[in-house]
């Protein structure tokens, strides 16, 4: 968390609240999986009633052929959910101009904590 309502507790399910993130993205859910790049980013708490973030994400790539490429996702993260979808809005590198959506899927939630396992899950169209 890096701010939030300064009168209120910054806390995932507190409206206003902003986390920051560089977090590592791997092949699989398994710790030791190799690691294929990283999700820089911002969670907005963008619902009055706690229960939405926003998020802007650029997933970087750091393995082999993907090496510096990116996909850029933003929407609406009803991480009370399951499962829900996010946009593709673009790309750099091999991924230029990527558009379509994200699945996310929540395999790990600890909400006391802020802490989460997101399994996505990526479809998107090259122009």
């Amino acid at each position: 968390m890096v701010a939030g309502n300064t009168k209120r507790r910054w806390y995932i399910l507190e409206f206003g609240t902003i986390f920051a993130t560089d977090d590592p993205l791997m092949e699989s859910i398994d710790r030791n999986s190799t690691q294929v790049g990283r999700a820089h980013g911002i969670y907005v708490n963008s619902a009055l009633g706690g229960s939405d973030l926003h998020l802007l994400m650029s997933l970087v790539f750091t393995n082999k052929e993907y090496n510096g490429s990116t996909l850029e996702i933003q929407g609406a993260d009803r991480f009370i959910h399951k499962y829900r979808e996010v946009s593709v809005v673009s790309g750099t590198g091999k991924f230029r101009f990527a558009r379509r959506y994200a699945t996310l899927e929540t395999v790990y939630l600890h909400i006391p904590g802020s802490n989460a396992i997101i399994r996505w899950n990526v479809t998107f169209l090259h122009y």
